[in-house]
């Protein structure tokens, strides 16, 4: 039976029912709204349907960061899980989840395998953290529990182990951050695995782009197929918005879930951009119990697209991420500014001094340098700093150790007059 979805009329409407329960909702329960609500004279019930949203103050990225406890509308004994973000300009932010919240984030990883093609009959091997209060990992489990598809909660890393999965369990599809997939497949050339007589069809791919901005494979999605005969997947979502925007089979854009999120793409004056035309990505959480957002900005720039899709879905559709307010870094599926890289360096006592770099790998994704200054360059040293950032940042960037000669050649450019401590040497 092919699926009916709703229009965009209905959408609109759906939406607009929600949004005014929403604004009911923040100003009963919500200390940072029910604050912004008064303090901007603003009167929630007059908020009737999606245009009206403009007049609502945005949030910020640093509101969430300062205030963290502010947004929860609910006691501490309706909480369930603790989730967290992997930290932006400063300390990481916590997102707490009621039971309502999980089931909700279950239903969204649910329709996002649906739009990827999955179906009961798949088995996916999830290379993937299900620790670390990462909640991507908890929302692919669960809603592929939801979809009764088979799961293999393998893990990050460790390319033989995957392999030696795959062949002994074969599974259809993997979750996996795409630069390791290439490590998957660097390692299969190496060993003179055949990977095109796997099982594995298909990859839903988390944490970085696989497509430019008109829907082509950029390098990495290129490299990737080149060498395996698989399906990529591309999606984008955010700790914060509890919500995923997945492809469909016609690779045209990740697929907005109205009933779970209203999304806004703003120019820099706040405006509302045209179909087509690059902005942040602001949002409006729907159905959301412990922590919702309004008109909260990402920081991520994107396009949108709203004539409908192949597939019959009538939802707007983001394309890949384009750019990234504030020096933003994308690193291995995890999000860094420098700021928050910086207050980690000078936490550690054994670092004197550093820069940070970042540039653009042979497939156009972010890599990270830090030159460290360090009192005593030791083998326990170095274990302990590299242990230090894998544990607070989740990701290892590469370390490069100089004398404080040459860091002052570094923080000290002939042009410059002031101390550098990042450097963007991205293309």
């Amino acid at each position: 039976m092919e699926a009916v979805y709703p229009s965009q009329d209905e959408i609109k409407t759906m939406q607009g029912k929600k949004l005014q329960e929403l604004m009911i909702y923040l100003n009963e329960h919500s200390p940072f709204y029910k604050e912004l609500f008064t303090k901007s004279r603003f009167n929630p019930a007059g908020i009737k349907s999606v245009e009206d949203l403009s007049v609502i103050p945005t949030t910020t990225k640093e509101d969430l960061q300062q205030r963290n406890s502010d947004f929860l509308c609910v006691p501490a004994n309706k909480i369930i899980e603790y989730s967290s973000t992997s930290g932006t300009l400063g300390s990481p932010v916590t997102i707490a989840l009621t039971e309502n919240d999980l089931n909700r984030l279950t239903n969204n990883e649910y329709n996002s395998f649906i739009c990827a093609d999955g179906k009961p009959d798949d088995i996916y091997q999830l290379m993937l953290t299900l620790d670390r209060q990462f909640m991507a990992g908890m929302a692919y489990y669960t809603g592929l529990r939801k979809l009764g598809a088979g799961i293999i909660r393998l893990g990050p890393g460790v390319p033989s182990l995957q392999w030696e999965t795959i062949f002994k369990l074969k599974p259809t599809a993997i979750v996996a951050v795409p630069s390791f997939i290439l490590k998957l497949i660097a390692f299969a050339n190496e060993h003179k695995i055949n990977i095109n007589n796997s099982s594995v069809k298909k990859a839903i791919c988390i944490g970085e782009n696989i497509r430019n901005a008109d829907f082509s494979l950029n390098k990495l999605g290129k490299k990737i197929t080149d060498n395996w005969n698989i399906k990529l997947y591309s999606t984008y979502a955010s700790t914060e918005m509890q919500t995923a925007f997945t492809e469909c089979t016609a690779m045209c854009g990740g697929h907005l879930q109205p009933d779970l999120l209203i999304v806004e793409l703003l120019d820099e004056g706040g405006q509302p951009v045209q179909a087509g035309e690059p902005g942040e990505v602001t949002i409006t959480t729907l159905g959301v119990e412990a922590m919702p957002l309004l008109r909260y900005k990402t920081g991520d720039i994107c396009m949108y697209f709203d004539e409908p899709c192949s597939c019959g879905r009538k939802s707007l559709r983001l394309t890949p991420l384009l750019g990234r307010k504030k020096q933003m870094i994308k690193f291995k599926g995890t999000t860094l500014y420098p700021p928050a890289l910086f207050d980690l360096l000078n936490e550690m006592d054994e670092i004197d001094d550093f820069v940070a770099e970042v540039y653009s790998n042979e497939v156009g994704l972010d890599e990270v340098l830090l030159h460290l200054q360090v009192s005593n360059q030791s083998k326990e040293t170095d274990g302990k700093i590299r242990s230090y950032l894998q544990a607070r940042l989740r990701v290892s960037p590469r370390v490069q150790y100089v004398s404080k000669d040459e860091m002052h050649k570094i923080q000290f450019p002939e042009t410059g007059r002031k101390a550098v401590r990042f450097i963007d040497r991205r293309n």
